[in-house]
């Protein structure tokens, strides 16, 4: 896989596929971390004279046309305009992806200069599962520059026109942020310091099944918390109550307990659970040990002993992958459990990778420190799939193995 600096990009234009998915409120940003993790890509193309035109996506816009996407949003302005103060100079933004205003925007870039396509997934053809369709894209976009560059790490699990059909088209290499996300999960997967320690969090089991099977020829200890963990509960026999639950996968869940136990991987579940009396910020709410949850409650977090549980789990780790919070940390008073996930990774001598997503706005929004952990991805469906040992399809196209 060839690296920016293999190629020659003075004077030339060139099509970056950068990850922008940033979490908005309304049209601000409430967490800029991915625009940032972007940056040393953009500004080492740009002070080699390169003419940068960044295509990126933001949400899931939902409609059968351009018209009906862009009506609906969201558009990537405030993408521009924060990428704009982080630069110092203005970022102009194209009304679309590859058309007039795009041809426009690329045509009156200068060496050195920085503009940014509309939401690339205003685009059907963008996501489309038709061959055809995603190459009429693809050449759309290619005909803007003569060079491609992928960075977006967090979309190169997507067979994307942007992400996989674009590089066939021109001369690419990866770039700085995804040269080392790739880095990163290789030193997970390959002679990992051990104890090899991965923590679980978020939703569903369904998501991570496949992960955690994969991981149990290679994990030391499996830490499973939050939303999931009730279904390993369940699959126990224990009550969980209205707390979120998979019943279709007890079964599966069943078979990945004991297969963990045959290889002796020790998974690890919660003592305790903050059961509350329903979704919301302000519910009332108790703690009650896994043998005793009341089938009237859901629970929104973890308790204390679940939170001494999981620290003392992680403090003889030398090597940790962290993805999914362990309790809804939105709200304050549910935030202890995931809280307590973070000081313990952060306090571990040894590689700690927070594997993007809600785990990496769950360590901001509490107020620690990216330098606390020693890698925050910025993909967190990526990095399980590549943990899973699935290929990526945009990094088969980076690397030319198509």
């Amino acid at each position: 896989m060839r690296d920016i600096a293999d190629l020659d990009v003075g004077g030339q234009a060139v099509l970056l596929r950068a990850d922008l998915n940033v979490p908005l409120d309304g049209t601000t940003i409430t967490d800029d971390g991915r625009i940032r993790a972007s940056l040393p890509t953009i500004t080492a193309l740009a002070s080699r004279g390169a003419r940068v035109l960044i295509c990126a996506h933001l949400g899931r816009p939902k409609g059968d046309d351009f018209a009906a996407r862009a009506a609906g949003g969201p558009s990537l302005r405030p993408v521009a305009s924060r990428l704009s103060e982080l630069l110092g100079h203005e970022v102009p933004l194209a009304s679309d992806v590859a058309g007039p205003s795009a041809a426009e925007v690329a045509s009156g870039l200068r060496d050195g200069g920085v503009g940014l396509l509309e939401n690339v997934r205003f685009e059907p053809a963008e996501t489309s599962k038709d061959d055809t369709q995603r190459a009429g894209l693809a050449r759309r976009l290619a005909s803007l520059a003569t060079l491609y560059v992928g960075d977006g790490f967090g979309a190169l699990h997507r067979k994307h026109a942007s992400v996989y059909d674009v590089p066939g088209l021109l001369p690419h290499a990866a770039g700085h942020l995804v040269q080392a996300e790739i880095a990163v999960l290789r030193r997970l997967t390959q002679h990992p310091e051990r104890p090899y320690v991965v923590v679980l969090g978020g939703a569903k089991p369904s998501d991570k099944l496949a992960v955690i099977s994969h991981l149990l020829d290679k994990a030391d200890r499996i830490i499973i918390g939050g939303g999931m963990s009730y279904t390993f509960l369940a699959a126990q026999g224990y009550e969980v109550g209205r707390s979120l639950l998979e019943a279709d996968q007890i079964a599966t869940v069943k078979g990945v307990l004991e297969d963990a136990a045959a290889r002796g991987v020790e998974i690890v579940l919660p003592a305790d659970l903050v059961g509350a009396t329903g979704f919301a910020a302000d519910a009332e709410h108790e703690v009650y040990a896994v043998t005793e949850f009341p089938a009237d409650r859901e629970s929104l977090d973890m308790g204390p002993r679940t939170r001494e549980l999981f620290a003392s789990k992680l403090s003889d780790a030398r090597t940790v992958f962290w993805n999914g919070p362990v309790g809804v940390f939105e709200f304050p008073a549910f935030a202890e459990g995931t809280r307590a996930v973070a000081e313990a990774i952060s306090q571990v001598r040894g590689l700690t990778v927070v594997g993007g997503g809600d785990s990496a706005a769950a360590v901001r929004q509490l107020n620690f420190p990216d330098t606390a952990f020693g890698h925050i991805s910025t993909g967190g469906g990526a990095s399980l799939e590549y943990l899973e040992g699935k290929t990526l399809p945009g990094l088969a196209a980076l690397e030319g193995n198509r």
